[in-house]
């Protein structure tokens, strides 16, 4: 009785030792970027017990595409307007403003505002806008 030694050579590659490899590394890579993400780091404000319900009078200041003024849709002059918000600063020291500007106007009277409020001392300064297409 003779046994046949002949070793036969493989036909094909087994893959999957491979494709086990494949997957593990996968699993890997995926745990590994997703613990590496670091999100931002944001001080929410803190509710205040008592509720306010105080309200608050905001001037709405509108600029033409002309270059006029308005404050609360009465036409009025810089210097004038500048009085005014010194006036309303004395009585209220948290008044506000909303500068509202024609998308004609020349932008640099929307800063001169601004700046008008930063030397009065006018935190609450609001800017309108309008939504593109509406």
């Amino acid at each position: 009785m003779q046994v046949q030694s002949e070793a036969k050579p493989y036909d094909t590659i087994n893959v999957t030792p491979m494709l086990d490899l494949a997957y593990v590394l996968l699993v890997i890579f995926i745990l590994m970027t997703t613990a590496g993400v670091q999100g931002l780091k944001i001080d929410l404000p803190k509710p205040s017990n008592q509720p306010s319900t105080e309200k608050k009078e905001v001037r709405i200041i509108q600029i033409q595409a002309d270059g006029r003024l308005l404050l609360n849709g009465a036409s009025i002059e810089m210097a004038e307007l500048e009085q005014r918000l010194q006036q309303a600063r004395a009585r209220d020291a948290d008044a506000g403003i909303v500068i509202k500007g024609d998308p004609q106007a020349y932008y640099a009277m929307v800063v001169d505002l601004i700046d008008m409020a930063a030397r009065l001392n006018i935190t609450n300064v609001g800017l309108v806008t309008a939504r593109i297409g509406s």
